[in-house]
């Protein structure tokens, strides 16, 4: 079983980008649009934002496989966007159906690295923080995603050239 150290997701796998599924705001009658794609060996998770019909959301998400990430103390993003605000989102078996522990992190528009600790993440559904929520347990991540729900109509870029485990 691999160290929760060599955790790392990157891009210059061509294949990546298909690991990765949308779930936009359609699932609630929503109409923004976004997935994920490949591009000159980064993830760019990309499409329009729309707030008809009581949307506002779009997300990638994929299967971490088995991460062993607990002996890590959070994650480190490598990451250029376009000024938004997105998050991370990571889903455990120790929350009920929909729910996610998310940490947000605002982009400039330069590459930035971001160091999340897992103390970073708090337990939410719908938006909503859970008071009550078990703390997340770092080697229970069967999930990981990025979700865009800023509330600002419009195109969204955010480029990921690496996503891996912080030592």
């Amino acid at each position: 079983m691999p160290s929760g150290i060599d955790f790392r997701i990157d891009f210059q796998d061509p294949d990546e980008a298909d690991r990765w599924h949308a779930i936009n705001d359609g699932v609630m009658g929503g109409v923004s649009q976004g997935g994920m794609q490949t591009a000159a060996g980064t993830g760019v998770f990309t499409g329009r934002l729309s707030l008809e019909h009581g949307g506002g959301f779009a997300s990638v998400r994929r299967e971490p496989g088995d991460p062993a990430l607990g002996d890590a103390r959070g994650m480190r993003l490598h990451v250029r966007g376009d000024g938004r605000t997105y998050q991370l989102r990571l889903r455990t078996d120790r929350l009920f159906e929909g729910a996610a522990y998310r940490a947000r992190f605002t982009t400039t528009g330069e590459w930035q690295s971001l160091d999340l600790d897992w103390g970073d993440f708090e337990a939410v559904f719908r938006g909503r923080r859970l008071e009550d929520a078990p703390p997340l347990a770092p080697q229970d991540i069967r999930q990981l995603g990025f979700l865009i729900a800023d509330r600002r109509e419009g195109e969204f870029r955010l480029e990921i050239a690496s996503l891996e485990a912080l030592a």
